[in-house]
């Protein structure tokens, strides 16, 4: 399972969690959330212009979340408990990061192709289709204490029911578990981004686009069970990370970001108490720069 690429211009038996000796429960904080710290990016047309996606052009954020609420737990990623849907790419860079921070690490997959590269991380590799809801609930039973999810899955235009039932599914399932925080990536173009790309990429990706629309909303309405994040990034790349990916709550950026960019904001993300609740996109800062916008420091 792959989270489908918006760019602007064995079926068996799942494996049973051994419990841990200690297990990880997330620590509630006390102290309030600091406010964001907020950077302001100036504009570089011609860097803009020259960042464009393989695939047309790239895909930006707008405006920031409507829901908004105080952080109730923070994470420590050593021995943390974390679901990983979605194939390769940015799942796969998302596991192999929580491994190296010390997490418990599952990663859900419709088939055993990329088993021998997810084990070898440390990783288990628990099969499932996120489209069937028997499936899915069989997932959350077999992991003991399961402290939040982190999904990138989705589906091309001509199939986009991973995008919106998948996650929908993984959302519902999650709640129901007494997960704590839910990361939900999605993509520039979804939601009240939806202005920000170019009107025909849109339209080439509307399918996908509005599914994930739904699974973005089901996220929200669960948010009094459930802390979420949801990033959006612009128009995904595969060459190495830059390390200036950047979080936006600008709905109108346009711009390109790298997929290791994307899976290092997260992480971030994840265990950050200031990102509970929250709507953002992710852009490469330096390939970004066609207007004057805000980025967001966790």
């Amino acid at each position: 399972m792959s989270s489908s690429s918006l760019s602007c211009g064995r079926g068996g038996a799942a494996l049973r969690s051994k419990r841990r000796q200690a297990p990880c429960v997330a620590r509630l904080s006390s102290a309030p959330a600091p406010a964001h710290t907020v950077h302001r990016i100036r504009p570089n047309r011609a860097a803009a212009l020259g960042g464009l996606g393989s695939r047309g052009a790239t895909m930006a954020h707008a405006r920031r979340s409507d829901v908004r609420a105080h952080a109730k737990y923070v994470f420590d990623p050593d021995n943390s408990s974390i679901l990983v849907a979605g194939g390769g790419g940015v799942g796969i860079m998302v596991t192999r990061m929580l491994k190296d921070m010390g997490a418990w690490v599952w990663m859900l997959q419709r088939t055993d192709e990329r088993r021998a590269d997810i084990e070898s991380m440390m990783a288990i590799v628990i099969n499932g289709d996120a489209r069937n809801e028997a499936d899915v609930q069989r997932v959350f039973e077999e992991i003991d204490d399961l402290d939040a999810v982190v999904s990138t899955i989705g589906g091309p235009p001509a199939d986009p029911s991973s995008d919106g039932m998948g996650n929908i599914n993984l959302i519902e399932a999650a709640a129901k578990a007494g997960v704590k925080r839910f990361v939900l990536v999605t993509s520039i173009g979804t939601g009240d981004s939806k202005d920000a790309p170019p009107a025909q990429v849109y339209d080439v990706l509307k399918p996908v686009l509005l599914e994930k629309e739904k699974a973005e909303e089901r996220l929200k309405q669960l948010s009094g069970d459930m802390e979420f994040v949801i990033i959006r990034p612009g128009g995904l790349k595969s060459e190495p990370k830059t390390g200036e990916g950047v979080l936006t709550q600008d709905v109108t950026v346009c711009g390109p970001i790298h997929r290791e960019d994307v899976a290092s904001l997260v992480c971030k993300c994840l265990f950050s108490a200031e990102a509970a609740n929250q709507v953002y996109s992710a852009v490469d800062k330096v390939q970004t720069a066609a207007k004057d916008y805000e980025t967001v420091d966790l």
